[in-house]
């Protein structure tokens, strides 16, 4: 005897060798044997044999007419036999049944099954929804892979232009358009972001990569909507200066600018100057929601994303010839040793005489030129003046920061800035802590430690920043953290520090002015007039926003600049390139800044330097491929600058982070630093 029977969820045939009560020992055609209960059996058959069963059933279930059998079966439940006889004339044969059964467990779509070898007709108005929904599968499948195609033969299907982005970094996995872009990727053993360029739908490596930013940070757009520019007051009283600024050729967002004065007793005032939009920008406002909404300008080579709209900047940057309202920081100094005898604060209109640019001073103005006063350009007494201010503000400090258990700052680093015209980059190295680099950081440094300790003496929060050891002793890694009271920075060697020197382009710098400005109006009373109050729920709410997306600014900054490093290396057709050992298998190039990690390199001294052949690089995943052709033996690791803080740059922990540097890129060479 043999049977037909179903075995999780499959049908199956067999021979019997023996039965024992409610189970059937069956030996398959495989000749293997397995137990079956009686109640999995649904036909017991002699002829035909069980393999020309099977292969008879499954021919009469192809040729069955499922719509046909469907309207046989009528809307109550049946079992297989019952509807047999209907649908054959007579009652089925063993290998009809078994086609039967075949056809309806393998068409759920109009047979609903009810138990072993029992089923009920679906209700007709389910049957055509699913059968619409299967037809509309079929019409997606050939649409999908038309698209395939489309992709395959480098050409962007029409559904796709406007949804490049979101199938990029955000896609709906279940679109019909993102499974035919993953189905072509899988073909053509590709990804996404490589197909997309192929076929245009994203032009160039550049534009890929500032695409994802602004996806991810500027969902709709970098572009401003209409605001009415503030209008600043205009009953403020006129500072009796000639102010200037030091600033890179490419900035415009002004912050600071710098004036001296010769008091009658034979000292000195020496004026730093902040813009002042937070005089007419108030919480809340709609230019207020703008600067808020992106935290900080977005700095990047050859380009940059503002905080403010262009026409509010033009009305508050301390821009040549115009008198511009400033928060201004006095300091009384006595030329005899530089000590600081009193210092004040005001809100004024400044006129600025000048808008002095590194590109035209950097030649000039040197530690040389400074201490033999050779060499004519504008400023150039005030310049002596605070250049010898500013080194003794550096003295105070490194005491400070030995005093915390910290090294001196290192001046043997070199600073890298870049130029885009027309897709072309030029990298250009400054070396770090020139006196104009230094003046500016220090003042600097100066304003923000001062307006600290004046928003902490008189009882108002504002938003520091704070470096100190983390948990470990003396050993852990130094951390810097944003908070909303005073706290040292260990790194700056001072006691306070508040960012409140690039209110244009820095969302905490003008919440800080606002602070600030109660403080230098009401005194100990600017507690009650100061927007924002101690543990203000929404100050701690900026300074979490402020460092997610200063993170994320920073992030894009470094993408940018290591993809304009590889564009150089192909403009400039360079193969063989000298380097500079950082640490371990991780090497800067000598020109540009270019941190390239070689696994398996031999053990070379930190800053020793390095000949390296080039191999390929890749513009999209920003990778580089390169070998050492030659180790010079006579080459010590003090035969050239070594940037110890670059280590950073590589995947993992630096050892010290260039501060000083770091306030002097970001508030003199326009760029957000890396780190601090």
């Amino acid at each position: 005897m043999n049977v037909f029977f179903e075995e999780s969820g499959d049908f199956k045939v067999g021979s019997v060798m023996t039965q024992a009560g409610e189970a059937y020992q069956v030996e398959m055609a495989s000749g293997k044997r397995t137990k079956v209960k009686a109640k999995d059996v649904l036909l017991q058959f002699e002829k035909p044999s069980p393999a020309d069963l099977m292969e008879q059933a499954k021919a009469i279930a192809a040729d069955i007419d499922l719509e046909f059998l469907w309207e046989v079966a009528g809307e109550e439940e049946f079992g297989f036999a019952e509807l047999g006889a209907e649908y054959f004339g007579h009652a089925p044969q063993p290998a009809e049944a078994a086609g039967l059964i075949l056809s309806l467990h393998s068409s759920p779509v109009y047979f609903y099954k009810k138990g072993r070898g029992r089923y009920k007709a679906a209700p007709e108005q389910s049957l055509r929804a699913a059968l619409a929904g299967i037809e509309k599968k079929k019409q997606q499948a050939l649409v999908q892979a038309s698209y395939v195609d489309e992709l395959k033969a480098n050409q962007l299907p029409e559904s796709m232009h406007n949804i490049v982005m979101q199938l990029l970094f955000k896609p709906d996995k279940n679109s019909i358009e993102y499974k035919a872009l993953d189905a072509a990727c899988t073909e053509l053993h590709t990804n996404p972001q490589r197909l997309m360029l192929a076929v245009g739908g994203v032009p160039s490596a550049k534009a890929l990569h500032m695409a994802k930013f602004l996806f991810e940070n500027f969902p709709k757009g970098a572009g401003f909507p209409e605001v009415p520019v503030p209008v600043p007051p205009t009953n403020l009283p006129h500072a009796d200066v000639k102010a200037f600024s030091i600033d890179d050729v490419t900035t415009t967002e002004i912050d600071d600018a710098f004036s001296v004065t010769h008091l009658a007793d034979g000292n000195v005032k020496v004026g730093i100057h902040i813009a002042a939009p937070g005089l007419a920008i108030k919480p809340d406002d709609a230019v207020d929601k703008l600067a808020r909404s992106r935290m900080s300008t977005v700095y990047m080579p050859g380009d940059k994303i503002t905080m403010l709209p262009d026409n509010v900047v033009e009305a508050f940057t301390l821009a040549e010839g115009k008198t511009c309202p400033a928060l201004s920081l006095y300091a009384t100094l006595n030329p005899a040793d530089w000590s600081v005898l009193a210092t004040e604060t005001r809100a004024e209109m400044v006129p600025i005489a000048h808008n002095l640019r590194h590109n035209d001073l950097d030649d000039l103005v040197n530690e040389e030129t400074l201490a033999s006063g050779a060499g004519e350009y504008p400023h150039k007494d005030d310049l002596c003046l605070i250049w010898k201010w500013a080194q003794v503000l550096e003295a105070a400090r490194m005491v400070k920061r030995e005093g915390f258990g910290l090294k001196p700052e290192q001046n043997n680093r070199v600073d890298y800035n870049f130029y885009v015209e027309d897709d072309v980059v030029s990298v250009t190295r400054r070396k770090r802590g020139a006196p104009l680099d230094k003046i500016v950081a220090e003042l600097m440094i100066f304003a923000n430690s001062s307006w600290g300790k004046m928003m902490h003496d008189n009882g108002v929060p504002g938003i520091y920043r704070s470096q100190g050891r983390g948990v470990g002793g003396w050993n852990a890694k130094m951390q810097v953290r944003m908070l909303t009271h005073a706290a040292p920075h260990e790194g700056l060697g001072v006691d306070q520090y508040a960012w409140s020197t690039s209110p244009l382009r820095r969302y905490t710098d003008l919440v800080n002015q606002w602070q600030i400005l109660a403080c230098a109006e009401k005194g100990v009373m600017a507690p009650f007039v100061a927007h924002f109050k101690h543990k203000d729920a929404e100050l701690f709410a900026i300074v979490s926003q402020f460092d997610a997306a200063y993170a994320a600014y920073a992030d894009h900054q470094s993408t940018m600049e290591r993809y304009w490093c590889l564009r150089w290396l192909g403009q400039e057709n360079a193969r063989q390139v000298e380097a500079v050992v950082l640490k371990d298998e991780v090497l800067r190039l000598t020109d540009i800044p270019l941190i390239i990690r070689l696994p398996g390199m031999p053990s070379v001294a930190r800053g020793a330097q390095v000949k390296l052949d080039i191999l390929r690089w890749d513009e999209v995943d920003l990778t580089v491929e390169a070998r050492i052709l030659e180790i010079p033996a006579d080459v010590a690791a003090s035969d050239v600058d070594f940037e110890e803080d670059e280590v950073e740059d590589a995947p993992e922990e630096a050892v010290d982070a260039p501060e000083v540097a770091v306030e002097a890129a970001a508030e003199s060479a326009g760029q957000q630093p890396a780190a601090e």
